[in-house]
Protein backbone atom coordinates (compact mmCIF):
# COMPACT_ATOMS: atom_id res chain seq x y z
CA UNK A 1 0.00 0.00 0.00
CA UNK A 2 1.40 3.18 -0.79
CA UNK A 3 1.95 6.31 1.93
CA UNK A 4 3.07 9.48 1.93
CA UNK A 5 4.60 11.56 4.11
CA UNK A 6 3.88 15.76 3.90
CA UNK A 7 6.76 17.77 4.78
CA UNK A 8 5.60 20.75 6.70
CA UNK A 9 5.94 24.17 4.79
CA UNK A 10 7.41 22.65 1.94
CA UNK A 11 8.40 24.87 -1.07
CA UNK A 12 10.77 23.68 -3.72
CA UNK A 13 14.11 25.35 -4.12
CA UNK A 14 14.36 24.94 -7.73
CA UNK A 15 12.74 25.82 -11.05
CA UNK A 16 11.81 22.37 -13.20
CA UNK A 17 14.59 23.95 -15.76
CA UNK A 18 17.04 24.13 -12.77
CA UNK A 19 16.17 20.52 -11.17
CA UNK A 20 16.94 19.24 -14.13
CA UNK A 21 20.58 20.60 -15.08
CA UNK A 22 20.93 19.85 -10.80
CA UNK A 23 20.59 16.17 -11.76
CA UNK A 24 23.05 16.22 -14.35
CA UNK A 25 25.73 18.35 -12.43
CA UNK A 26 25.07 15.91 -9.44
CA UNK A 27 25.37 12.94 -11.56
CA UNK A 28 28.33 13.29 -13.57
CA UNK A 29 30.32 15.21 -10.50
CA UNK A 30 29.78 12.62 -8.40
CA UNK A 31 30.02 9.16 -10.85
CA UNK A 32 33.92 11.17 -11.30
CA UNK A 33 34.47 11.10 -7.66
CA UNK A 34 33.44 8.07 -6.96
CA UNK A 35 35.16 6.14 -9.59
CA UNK A 36 38.65 8.30 -8.50
CA UNK A 37 38.35 7.18 -5.09
CA UNK A 38 37.69 3.53 -5.48
CA UNK A 39 39.50 3.43 -8.71
CA UNK A 40 36.54 1.58 -11.13
CA UNK A 41 36.32 1.64 -14.53
CA UNK A 42 32.83 1.97 -15.68
CA UNK A 43 31.10 -0.84 -17.42
CA UNK A 44 28.12 -1.43 -19.87
CA UNK A 45 25.51 -3.37 -17.51
CA UNK A 46 22.36 -5.20 -18.68
CA UNK A 47 18.92 -4.44 -17.84
CA UNK A 48 17.76 -8.46 -17.63
CA UNK A 49 19.59 -11.51 -17.23
CA UNK A 50 18.51 -15.19 -17.83
CA UNK A 51 16.36 -16.70 -14.77
CA UNK A 52 17.60 -19.95 -12.99
CA UNK A 53 21.60 -18.78 -13.07
CA UNK A 54 21.41 -17.51 -9.82
CA UNK A 55 23.05 -14.16 -10.95
CA UNK A 56 19.53 -12.21 -10.32
CA UNK A 57 19.60 -10.85 -6.97
CA UNK A 58 16.84 -11.70 -4.47
CA UNK A 59 17.17 -8.34 -1.86
CA UNK A 60 14.94 -9.32 0.76
CA UNK A 61 14.46 -12.83 -0.61
CA UNK A 62 10.39 -11.87 -0.83
CA UNK A 63 9.81 -9.69 -3.90
CA UNK A 64 9.49 -10.86 -7.52
CA UNK A 65 11.28 -10.24 -10.46
CA UNK A 66 9.56 -9.16 -13.37
CA UNK A 67 9.66 -11.58 -16.48
CA UNK A 68 9.55 -12.09 -19.87
CA UNK A 69 9.66 -15.00 -22.33
CA UNK A 70 12.37 -14.42 -25.29
CA UNK A 71 10.80 -16.09 -28.29
CA UNK A 72 14.34 -16.74 -29.93
CA UNK A 73 15.41 -18.52 -26.82
CA UNK A 74 12.58 -21.11 -27.32
CA UNK A 75 10.35 -18.47 -24.64
CA UNK A 76 13.73 -19.03 -21.76
CA UNK A 77 12.33 -16.84 -19.40
CA UNK A 78 14.44 -13.43 -18.92
CA UNK A 79 13.88 -11.57 -15.62
CA UNK A 80 14.62 -7.68 -15.28
CA UNK A 81 17.86 -7.05 -12.50
CA UNK A 82 16.69 -6.16 -8.54
CA UNK A 83 20.44 -5.34 -8.46
CA UNK A 84 24.18 -6.34 -10.10
CA UNK A 85 25.77 -8.03 -6.71
CA UNK A 86 26.31 -10.94 -8.25
CA UNK A 87 26.73 -10.03 -12.18
CA UNK A 88 29.34 -7.54 -11.25
CA UNK A 89 31.67 -9.99 -9.29
CA UNK A 90 31.11 -12.09 -12.07
CA UNK A 91 32.07 -9.32 -14.53
CA UNK A 92 35.37 -8.83 -12.11
CA UNK A 93 36.50 -12.14 -13.07
CA UNK A 94 35.74 -11.96 -16.52
CA UNK A 95 37.53 -8.38 -17.12
CA UNK A 96 40.61 -9.71 -14.75
CA UNK A 97 40.84 -7.17 -12.78
CA UNK A 98 43.04 -6.28 -10.13
CA UNK A 99 42.81 -6.15 -6.10
CA UNK A 100 41.80 -2.45 -5.49
CA UNK A 101 40.77 -1.82 -8.54
CA UNK A 102 37.08 -2.25 -10.03
CA UNK A 103 34.14 -1.44 -12.06
CA UNK A 104 30.98 1.11 -11.71
CA UNK A 105 27.78 0.72 -13.93
CA UNK A 106 24.15 2.36 -14.22
CA UNK A 107 22.34 -0.22 -12.65
CA UNK A 108 18.29 0.72 -13.66
CA UNK A 109 16.01 -1.61 -12.29
CA UNK A 110 11.59 -1.96 -12.07
CA UNK A 111 10.83 -3.42 -8.40
CA UNK A 112 6.74 -4.01 -9.17
CA UNK A 113 6.37 -5.23 -5.46
CA UNK A 114 7.71 -1.84 -3.77
CA UNK A 115 5.42 -0.08 -1.38
CA UNK A 116 5.53 3.42 -3.10
CA UNK A 117 5.99 6.36 -1.14
CA UNK A 118 8.56 9.53 -1.00
CA UNK A 119 11.49 7.39 -1.47
CA UNK A 120 10.30 4.22 -3.05
CA UNK A 121 9.64 3.67 -6.49
CA UNK A 122 9.12 0.86 -8.97
CA UNK A 123 12.07 2.12 -11.37
CA UNK A 124 15.36 2.57 -9.36
CA UNK A 125 18.60 3.70 -10.69
CA UNK A 126 21.49 3.62 -8.55
CA UNK A 127 25.41 3.41 -9.43
CA UNK A 128 26.44 -0.34 -8.61
CA UNK A 129 30.25 -0.93 -7.83
CA UNK A 130 32.47 -3.91 -7.33
CA UNK A 131 35.83 -3.65 -6.34
CA UNK A 132 38.60 -6.79 -6.04
CA UNK A 133 40.19 -7.00 -2.37
CA UNK A 134 42.32 -9.12 -0.88
CA UNK A 135 41.47 -11.64 1.83
CA UNK A 136 43.66 -9.53 4.53
CA UNK A 137 41.08 -6.74 3.66
CA UNK A 138 38.10 -8.83 4.70
CA UNK A 139 37.71 -6.29 7.57
CA UNK A 140 35.47 -3.94 9.56
CA UNK A 141 39.15 -1.62 9.26
CA UNK A 142 38.59 -1.90 5.79
CA UNK A 143 34.98 -1.69 5.14
CA UNK A 144 35.25 1.44 7.23
CA UNK A 145 37.68 2.90 5.10
CA UNK A 146 35.43 2.64 2.21
CA UNK A 147 32.40 4.43 3.54
CA UNK A 148 34.63 6.80 4.77
CA UNK A 149 35.63 7.56 1.30
CA UNK A 150 32.65 7.14 -0.59
CA UNK A 151 31.02 9.60 2.02
CA UNK A 152 33.74 12.24 0.98
CA UNK A 153 32.49 11.77 -2.82
CA UNK A 154 28.90 12.92 -1.13
CA UNK A 155 30.62 16.10 0.72
CA UNK A 156 31.87 17.41 -2.26
CA UNK A 157 28.83 16.70 -4.34
CA UNK A 158 27.10 18.44 -2.18
CA UNK A 159 29.46 21.41 -1.47
CA UNK A 160 29.39 21.83 -5.40
CA UNK A 161 25.26 21.92 -5.80
CA UNK A 162 25.28 24.48 -3.10
CA UNK A 163 28.28 26.38 -4.89
CA UNK A 164 25.74 26.38 -8.18
CA UNK A 165 22.68 26.86 -6.18
CA UNK A 166 23.05 29.48 -3.27
CA UNK A 167 19.56 28.66 -2.26
CA UNK A 168 20.27 25.06 -1.43
CA UNK A 169 22.29 25.26 2.07
CA UNK A 170 24.22 21.89 3.03
CA UNK A 171 23.30 20.00 6.18
CA UNK A 172 25.13 17.13 5.90
CA UNK A 173 27.86 16.77 8.89
CA UNK A 174 30.95 16.79 7.99
CA UNK A 175 31.78 13.01 9.41
CA UNK A 176 30.20 9.78 8.94
CA UNK A 177 29.64 7.91 12.54
CA UNK A 178 29.97 3.75 12.30
CA UNK A 179 27.91 1.27 14.52
CA UNK A 180 26.79 -2.12 14.90
CA UNK A 181 23.06 -2.84 14.24
CA UNK A 182 23.46 -4.75 17.82
CA UNK A 183 24.97 -1.65 19.58
CA UNK A 184 21.81 -0.06 18.24
CA UNK A 185 19.65 -2.53 19.48
CA UNK A 186 20.91 -2.12 23.25
CA UNK A 187 20.89 1.39 23.09
CA UNK A 188 17.06 1.71 21.59
CA UNK A 189 15.33 -2.09 22.87
CA UNK A 190 12.23 -0.63 22.89
CA UNK A 191 12.28 0.63 19.41
CA UNK A 192 11.41 -1.11 16.01
CA UNK A 193 14.53 -1.26 13.45
CA UNK A 194 13.53 1.91 11.53
CA UNK A 195 12.40 4.24 15.04
CA UNK A 196 16.13 2.99 15.71
CA UNK A 197 17.65 4.05 12.42
CA UNK A 198 15.50 7.70 12.86
CA UNK A 199 16.60 8.14 16.62
CA UNK A 200 20.63 7.04 15.68
CA UNK A 201 20.69 9.46 12.25
CA UNK A 202 19.03 12.36 14.04
CA UNK A 203 21.65 12.35 16.62
CA UNK A 204 24.50 11.93 14.27
CA UNK A 205 23.42 13.10 11.09
CA UNK A 206 25.05 10.44 8.81
CA UNK A 207 25.16 7.14 10.20
CA UNK A 208 27.00 3.67 8.61
CA UNK A 209 24.90 0.82 10.29
CA UNK A 210 26.93 -2.45 10.04
CA UNK A 211 26.06 -6.05 10.28
CA UNK A 212 22.80 -6.22 8.78
CA UNK A 213 21.06 -9.73 7.47
CA UNK A 214 21.72 -11.92 10.93
CA UNK A 215 19.31 -12.37 13.57
CA UNK A 216 19.97 -10.01 16.97
CA UNK A 217 20.53 -10.71 20.38
CA UNK A 218 16.26 -10.17 20.29
CA UNK A 219 16.11 -13.35 17.74
CA UNK A 220 15.25 -10.60 15.14
CA UNK A 221 17.01 -9.10 12.64
CA UNK A 222 17.33 -5.78 11.87
CA UNK A 223 16.53 -5.92 8.09
CA UNK A 224 16.43 -8.67 5.62
CA UNK A 225 19.47 -9.46 3.23
CA UNK A 226 20.29 -12.01 0.44
CA UNK A 227 22.32 -14.65 1.54
CA UNK A 228 24.46 -14.97 -1.38
CA UNK A 229 25.90 -11.46 -2.17
CA UNK A 230 26.49 -9.30 1.12
CA UNK A 231 28.96 -11.14 4.10
CA UNK A 232 26.42 -10.60 7.00
CA UNK A 233 27.74 -13.99 8.94
CA UNK A 234 31.23 -13.58 9.48
CA UNK A 235 32.35 -12.57 12.98
CA UNK A 236 34.37 -9.74 12.59
CA UNK A 237 37.53 -8.05 14.58
CA UNK A 238 34.34 -6.26 16.47
CA UNK A 239 33.25 -9.59 18.25
CA UNK A 240 30.33 -8.75 16.28
CA UNK A 241 28.63 -10.52 12.81
CA UNK A 242 28.98 -8.86 9.56
CA UNK A 243 30.91 -7.43 6.96
CA UNK A 244 28.22 -5.27 5.19
CA UNK A 245 25.81 -2.24 6.10
CA UNK A 246 24.10 1.00 5.23
CA UNK A 247 24.68 4.88 4.69
CA UNK A 248 22.17 6.67 6.44
CA UNK A 249 21.59 9.98 6.52
CA UNK A 250 18.88 12.36 8.37
CA UNK A 251 16.59 14.20 6.38
CA UNK A 252 15.25 17.22 7.59
CA UNK A 253 12.54 17.77 4.90
CA UNK A 254 10.95 14.86 5.55
CA UNK A 255 11.87 14.03 9.59
CA UNK A 256 13.06 10.95 9.26
CA UNK A 257 16.24 8.63 8.25
CA UNK A 258 17.15 7.96 4.74
CA UNK A 259 19.15 5.14 3.09
CA UNK A 260 21.59 6.06 0.44
CA UNK A 261 23.33 3.35 0.10
CA UNK A 262 23.78 -0.73 0.85
CA UNK A 263 27.02 -2.13 0.83
CA UNK A 264 29.61 -4.67 1.78
CA UNK A 265 32.06 -7.15 1.64
CA UNK A 266 30.88 -9.98 -0.34
CA UNK A 267 30.57 -13.79 0.86
CA UNK A 268 34.02 -16.01 0.49
CA UNK A 269 32.87 -19.43 0.04
CA UNK A 270 32.73 -20.38 3.38
CA UNK A 271 30.15 -17.58 4.17
CA UNK A 272 28.30 -18.50 1.23
CA UNK A 273 27.90 -22.22 2.67
CA UNK A 274 26.88 -20.68 6.09
CA UNK A 275 24.32 -18.29 4.93
CA UNK A 276 22.60 -20.58 2.08
CA UNK A 277 22.50 -23.13 5.44
CA UNK A 278 20.87 -20.14 7.66
CA UNK A 279 18.48 -19.49 5.24
CA UNK A 280 17.87 -22.62 4.41
CA UNK A 281 18.61 -22.21 0.62
CA UNK A 282 21.15 -24.85 0.30
CA UNK A 283 19.69 -26.14 -3.33
CA UNK A 284 21.73 -22.76 -4.72
CA UNK A 285 24.50 -24.53 -4.66
CA UNK A 286 23.91 -25.89 -8.12
CA UNK A 287 23.26 -22.57 -9.47
CA UNK A 288 25.63 -21.48 -12.15
CA UNK A 289 26.91 -18.15 -9.81
CA UNK A 290 27.11 -20.19 -6.84
CA UNK A 291 29.12 -22.96 -8.32
CA UNK A 292 32.03 -20.56 -9.27
CA UNK A 293 32.29 -19.10 -6.48
CA UNK A 294 32.49 -22.43 -4.40
CA UNK A 295 35.24 -23.72 -6.93
CA UNK A 296 37.04 -20.76 -6.09
CA UNK A 297 36.72 -18.87 -9.47
CA UNK A 298 35.27 -15.67 -8.52
CA UNK A 299 37.56 -12.67 -6.70
CA UNK A 300 37.00 -11.44 -3.23
CA UNK A 301 35.22 -8.58 -3.57
CA UNK A 302 33.34 -5.42 -2.14
CA UNK A 303 30.56 -3.91 -3.48
CA UNK A 304 27.15 -1.85 -3.33
CA UNK A 305 24.67 0.17 -4.86
CA UNK A 306 24.17 3.81 -4.62
CA UNK A 307 21.03 5.54 -5.16
CA UNK A 308 21.21 8.27 -8.26
CA UNK A 309 17.53 9.81 -7.63
CA UNK A 310 17.69 9.72 -4.15
CA UNK A 311 21.04 11.42 -3.71
CA UNK A 312 19.93 14.00 -6.33
CA UNK A 313 16.78 14.29 -3.74
CA UNK A 314 18.73 14.81 -0.71
CA UNK A 315 21.28 17.20 -2.74
CA UNK A 316 18.70 18.99 -4.16
CA UNK A 317 16.62 18.78 -0.88
CA UNK A 318 13.33 17.48 -2.65
CA UNK A 319 10.21 16.05 -0.65
CA UNK A 320 9.82 13.14 -3.00
CA UNK A 321 11.70 11.15 -5.39
CA UNK A 322 9.21 11.78 -8.10
CA UNK A 323 10.13 15.06 -8.54
CA UNK A 324 13.56 14.01 -9.53
CA UNK A 325 12.85 10.65 -11.77
CA UNK A 326 9.82 10.00 -14.19
CA UNK A 327 7.56 6.76 -12.84
CA UNK A 328 3.77 6.01 -12.14
CA UNK A 329 2.41 6.70 -9.30
CA UNK A 330 -1.47 6.74 -7.75
CA UNK A 331 -3.58 9.38 -8.69
CA UNK A 332 -4.42 10.13 -4.69
CA UNK A 333 -0.90 10.26 -4.53
CA UNK A 334 0.14 12.80 -7.67
CA UNK A 335 -2.84 15.21 -6.54
CA UNK A 336 -2.17 15.09 -2.84
CA UNK A 337 1.64 16.06 -3.77
CA UNK A 338 0.45 18.64 -5.65
CA UNK A 339 -0.97 20.62 -3.45
CA UNK A 340 2.14 20.40 -1.13
CA UNK A 341 4.04 21.92 -3.48
CA UNK A 342 5.40 18.64 -5.18
CA UNK A 343 4.97 18.33 -8.64
CA UNK A 344 5.77 14.50 -9.71
CA UNK A 345 7.23 14.02 -13.05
Amino acid sequence: MSKLIKPEHYEPLLTPKQTEQGIKLIKDFFQLNLSTELRLRRVTAPLFVLKGLGINDDLNGVERAVSFPIKDLGDASAEVVHSLAKWKRLTLAEYQIEPNHGLYTDMNAIRADEELDNLHSLYVDQWDWEAVITREQRTIAFLESTVKRIYAAILRTEYLTCEAYPQIKPFLPSEITFIHSEDLLQMFPDKTPKEREDAICKKYGAVFLIGIGAKLSNGEKHDGRAPDYDDWSTVSELGKPGLNGDILIWYPPLQRSFELSSMGIRVDEKALLRQLEIEHAEERKELYFHKKLLNNELPLSIGGGIGQSRLCMVLLHKGHIGEIQASIWPDDMRKECASLGMHLI
